[in-house]
């Protein structure tokens, strides 16, 4: 009897054991791991019961590895990708680092408290080489002042409990650490719309403004405005984030709507966003002239305000 055969009485002791193992709740680096395994078998021409039968696993297995649920070690790794004829040395070294992660992260202290879109978007960021946003209505929570963000948090559609509005905004100050460390260099590209829009009201909106100037003279950060005279404005009507991973093929975006946070990472979305961020950078205005905008907003709002 051919001994790879797909009925689960004929499998090894050692894989039926390897699948009873409890399953775990996937984060979302899990997660990712697991979709860029099956990226790598899709590319290869197989399906999940080919796969397995070259591994010497049940296809329960595979598909568990996929979706994140069951860990994959460095050796399961290479064995996949050497199975799979992946070429890809950078990727499969990318993959094997992420494979190799076993410590938790500052983010992991929240999963009890929190959904889990935000935390999603800090470990996007936290695991960042590179980090570009766009944002057409709001200030990027990466620079936020504390009532800003508290602003923001209070105004939403489904009103929040004064706790959850100060657990979020802290969540929110602490994602920040990565670049007022300068530990990742990061990008944000602001429509104008965001420097005017006045979330609390104007006495809020005027020290965010202060804030956003003195954040912009950070080391790593590039902050850039996309003015309303813009005359081929190419952004997307949502605002977004990418994180760019140790290889092309592992970058991120997360983006915002009225439905949700959304998270994309094929090949065809990322070539997609890539594109309009490149556009959106070619019609932002320089560092020093954004600057310079933002300032006079605040002054028109003193003016008025005073």
């Amino acid at each position: 009897m051919d001994p790879l055969a797909t009925s689960a009485a004929h499998w090894p002791l050692c894989t039926i054991r390897e699948d009873a193992m409890a399953l775990r709740i996937p984060t979302l680096r899990q997660r990712r791991l697991g979709a860029e395994l099956r990226r790598m078998r899709e590319q290869a021409g197989f399906g999940g019961s080919h796969l397995a039968r070259l591994l010497g696993v049940t296809p329960a297995l595979v598909s568990q590895m996929e979706i994140g649920k069951s860990a994959v070690t460095v050796a399961r790794l290479h064995e996949i990708a050497e199975a799979c004829m992946c070429a890809n040395a950078p990727l499969v070294e990318a993959l094997a680092d992420m494979a190799r992660e076993r410590d938790s992260a500052w983010w992991d202290e929240y999963r009890a408290t929190l959904a889990a879109a935000p935390i999603d978007v800090a470990e996007i960021e936290g695991r960042a080489k590179r980090l570009k946003s766009f944002t057409i209505g709001i200030i990027p929570g990466l620079l936020q002042t504390n009532s800003y963000a508290t602003a923001v948090f209070a105004s939403g559609f489904t009103p929040l409990p004064d706790r959850e509005v100060g657990r979020r905004v802290n969540f929110r100050l602490r994602r920040q650490q990565i670049i007022r460390s300068g530990e990742t260099p990061y990008m944000a590209l602001i429509h104008e719309a965001a420097l005017r829009i006045q979330y609390g009201g104007p006495a809020i909106l005027r020290e965010q403004l202060d804030s956003l100037v003195g954040d912009s003279d950070l080391p790593g950060v590039s902050l850039r405005i996309v003015p309303f005279a813009t005359a081929d404005f190419p952004g997307p009507s949502e605002n977004l984030i990418y994180a760019e991973g140790p290889v092309p093929e592992l970058d991120t975006v997360q983006s915002d709507s009225s439905h949700g946070s959304h998270i994309f990472d094929s090949p065809a979305q990322l070539a997609g966003y890539r594109a309009i961020l490149e556009r959106l950078e070619a019609v932002a205005l320089p560092e020093r002239e954004s600057r310079d905008l933002i300032r006079s907003i605040a002054k028109e709002m003193n003016d008025k305000h005073e």
